[in-house]
Parts: structure tokens; C-alpha cells; sequence
């Protein structure tokens, strides 16, 4: 695995899965139905006597991982994020985050890219419901080498945790030795023009505008929110004071994600010119991925496009 090569998250977290298996002979593997389409498949075949297959029954497979944390073990609980944020939330939140147990919940096929699924299976809504639940930890991984990171830097936190993961290739744009801080923002670019905030597979599209933005003089910082709770205030309050000016981006609604997290951190104590980048408040359609994101503006044009925008009104302000 190196810089540029384009690999799925799910694939990284199936391979992660597998590689730290020995590490933690304690971890267990459930899945609704769908581990080949969420790559637990691997760790099936590998480990078939630590892994659980529940079927299209979400709500009754994290009662189990409770139940199976509660005997000591540490369950990940792997299915399509729509399902684990609202078909599977009452017990997410009962069985899982109220009694703070280490059930690690692998929500995939997050944000737009579910393939052709079809609109129904979108999950433009699971941040703003997992960062607004009590003990739980939320990781948003960039790439591939942070999504395997991650994995396993799950398996050291005391608590539940909500991994994001998604279906489409993302390009590499960390070295293999890459390894994240909970609760830390990493700062990819430097520049006090503006600053970027993103997460997930938005960072290597902001990363790339991040660079046509250098062609043109203008120089954005950079910073890439793998851990959307416990979220980093102090990165985005310096972004503010010395940039003046901040754009998020983030494949979600523009409604309980990133974009909100950084202005509520920023509306006491630094607040400056902020515009996000996202889904507004609507039910996603169907249809080649790139072309929707294109069409909000979540590209690498879009964000180029935005932060010209952002630029000018912040020259206005001052």
C-alpha cells in the first residue's frame, strides 16, 4: 500500500480485521448478511469460530455484541451505516452507549457511495447521530492506511466506537506508517489565507484543491478531522484567529456533521466567516457518485470554487 494507490475503506477494514485477530483473542466479528459487501468475509473464512453471521436482523445483532462484551469479549459489529444509525439505534443506544460497553460498530457504506443500492441506502444523517450519543468515540478515516489504523486504535479505546467507512476507492495520501490521535485534527497543509476542514473520503479530494489553490497564490491550511468526537476545538479556534476565514467539507448533511461541529466550537470563542460544503437538507437520489458530488459542489473544482468565494467575502468583512 502506497501514496496514490486507490483502495476502498472497506477493503483496508477487512484486511485490518484479519491482521490484528491474533493481537486481540478476545475480538469478535458480527455481521448482518453482508460481509462480502462490507469485507468481514476475510476474517470469516480466517477466524470461523469468532465470527457471527445474524443475518438481516441489526437490532438483534447489537444486543448480541452487548451481550457478548458483557462476557468479556470485544464485538465488531459490521453492517451498512443506514442500518446501525436508525434501524439498530435504540439498541445502540440502550445496549451499547448507555452501559459503555467496547462493542465497535463498523458503519459502512457511509455518506453517498452505496454503489447502486439505491437512494434508500444513503447515510447522509449517522455522524450527527453517533457525535450526539453519550461515550461513544466517532472515527472518520481519510484512507486506507487511517482506516486500518483505525481499526485497530478501536481496539484500545474503553468504550463503544462508530468507525465510518465507505464503499468507493479513495486514493492513499498517507504513508503506511501513519498513525492517528483520538481527538486530534492532523494538519496536512500549511497557509493562513483560509483553512479547509474535512473528513473521510473528503480529504484527499481537499488535499488535491488544496494544491490547485497553491497554483493560484493562495494558501489554505489544511485540516483533516479523522475523529469527529471527541472533536479538536483548539485546531479550529487557531484556524480561525489566523486565518479568518474556514470552509468544511464533509460527505454528509450539512445538518449535525462536521460542518456544525466546527461552528459550534467556534461560536463562543472565535467566531469568523465559515462555509460548509455538504448535502443540504434532503434524501439523497441515485446515480454515479461523482456526478452528485459534482453537483454540490463536492469536488475538487466545487471546493476551489467555494474557497475563491469565501475569500472574497472575508476581503469585504476586513
Amino acid at each position: 500500500m502506497k501514496k496514490g494507490d486507490r483502495i476502498a475503506h472497506r477493503t483496508a477494514f477487512g484486511q485490518a480485521l484479519v491482521e490484528i485477530a491474533d493481537k486481540y483473542p478476545k475480538m469478535v466479528v458480527f455481521d448482518a448478511d453482508v460481509c462480502i459487501s462490507t469485507q468481514t468475509v476475510g476474517f470469516k473464512k480466517a477466524y470461523p469460530d469468532r465470527f457471527y453471521e445474524m443475518g438481516i436482523a441489526e437490532a438483534n445483532m447489537v444486543g448480541a455484541a452487548a451481550g457478548m462484551a458483557l462476557c468479556g469479549f470485544t464485538p465488531w459489529v459490521s453492517t451498512f451505516a443506514v442500518f446501525l444509525a436508525k434501524r439498530a439505534l435504540d439498541q445502540v443506544r440502550v445496549s451499547v452507549a448507555h452501559t459503555n460497553l467496547p462493542v465497535k460498530l463498523n458503519g459502512a457504506y457511509g455518506g453517498l457511495p452505496t454503489g447502486r443500492c439505491g437512494a434508500t441506502h444513503s447515510s447522509v444523517e449517522d455522524l450527527a447521530v453517533m457525535r450526539a450519543m453519550p461515550n461513544m468515540t466517532v472515527l472518520c478515516p481519510a484512507d486506507a492506511v487511517e482506516t486500518m489504523a483505525m481499526t485497530d486504535l478501536a481496539m484500545t479505546i474503553d468504550g463503544p466506537v462508530y468507525l465510518r467507512t465507505v464503499r468507493c476507492e479513495v486514493p492513499v495520501i498517507f504513508d503506511p506508517s501513519w498513525r492517528p490521535t483520538i481527538g486530534k485534527a492532523a494538519r496536512l497543509s500549511e497557509g493562513d489565507d483560509l483553512a479547509i476542514c474535512s473528513e473521510g473520503m473528503m480529504t484527499p479530494v481537499a488535499l488535491a484543491a488544496v494544491k490547485v489553490l497553491a497554483d493560484r497564490g493562495i494558501r489554505a491550511r489544511l485540516l483533516h478531522y479523522g475523529t469527529i468526537k471527541p472533536f479538536d476545538q483548539e485546531a479550529v479556534i487557531a484556524a480561525s484567529r489566523e486565518c479568518g476565514a474556514i470552509l468544511t467539507i464533509e460527505n454528509h448533511s450539512m445538518i449535525g456533521g462536521l460542518g456544525g461541529a466546527v461552528c459550534e466550537a467556534l461560536a463562543y470563542d472565535a467566531p469568523c466567516i465559515v462555509k460548509r460544503i455538504g448535502f443540504p437538507d434532503i434524501f439523497m437520489e441515485s446515480g454515479d457518485d461523482d456526478l452528485i458530488f459534482a453537483s454540490f459542489g463536492m469536488d475538487v473544482d466545487g471546493i476551489v470554487r467555494h474557497a475563491e468565494e469565501l475569500l472574497s467575502h472575508k476581503t469585504m468583512r476586513d
